[in-house]
């Protein structure tokens, strides 16, 4: 990737149908791990999103099952504080909404410990395949997403932007946004050089983006 230039993926109608065909499943709620010592046992593949609080991580997840109510939702920054699995009958891929960083309304203590559970788990997880972490992109990344992706460079987990809510932005800034996602992105170890934009609102991009994660669930 470089400054001229976002990498992106143009997806075969294949792998679209595949994609749609993993999200016609029921999901469901599997259980919420409060600590590592609630972890399911490490089966299949898993993949997880990350991103600060209110970027609209519980949002984008309902878009990619089509269930509304599936993962909680918020106006209230940092109401996911532990670590939610949700399966399929039929799947082997897992899917987990990690607790929101940077701003919460929660006691200190509180985010310290969110804060440390996510940690504990992109360092020691060995069934996670991928983290998809969310950037909003009104506003970029920001200083707690590049304190994620160092950590996540450092424990060798691969990870990948996806830009959310690019309905809020207009054309032209949303492709400046991406450019220097890509730019900034292209310098850490572990990102994957793909860069995903996404809106839960209007269903932009949620396509692309189920088809990567079945790509993900087959390997």
């Amino acid at each position: 990737m470089t400054g001229d230039s976002v990498e992106t993926t143009a997806f075969t109608d294949e792998e679209i149908a595949a994609g749609e065909a993993l999200f016609r499943r029921p999901w469901q709620f599997q259980r919420s791990v409060p600590t590592l010592e609630f972890l399911p046992t490490a089966a299949g593949p898993e993949i997880a999103f990350a991103g600060r609080s209110n970027v609209g991580k519980s949002s984008l997840i309902n878009a990619l099952v089509g269930q509304r109510g599936l993962a909680r939702t918020s106006n209230t920054p940092g109401r996911t504080q532990e670590l939610n699995f949700f399966d399929a009958p039929g799947v082997a891929l897992t899917i987990v909404d990690m607790p929101g960083y940077g701003f919460a309304q929660a006691p200190k203590a509180k985010v310290e410990e969110w804060t440390g559970l996510v940690r504990d788990y992109l360092r020691g997880r060995p069934t996670l395949v991928r983290v998809f972490l969310l950037i909003d992109a009104r506003h970029g990344l920001k200083p707690p997403d590049r304190d994620v992706m160092e950590l996540m460079d450092q424990a060798a987990v691969s990870y990948q932007a996806v830009l959310t809510k690019i309905d809020k932005i207009k054309p032209p800034e949303l492709a400046q946004r991406m450019t220097a996602t890509a730019d900034a992105l292209r310098l850490h170890a572990a990102a994957y050089p793909e860069l995903l934009a996404t809106s839960a609102q209007t269903g932009s991009g949620v396509s692309e983006l189920r088809a990567r994660i079945a790509q993900l669930g087959a390997s």
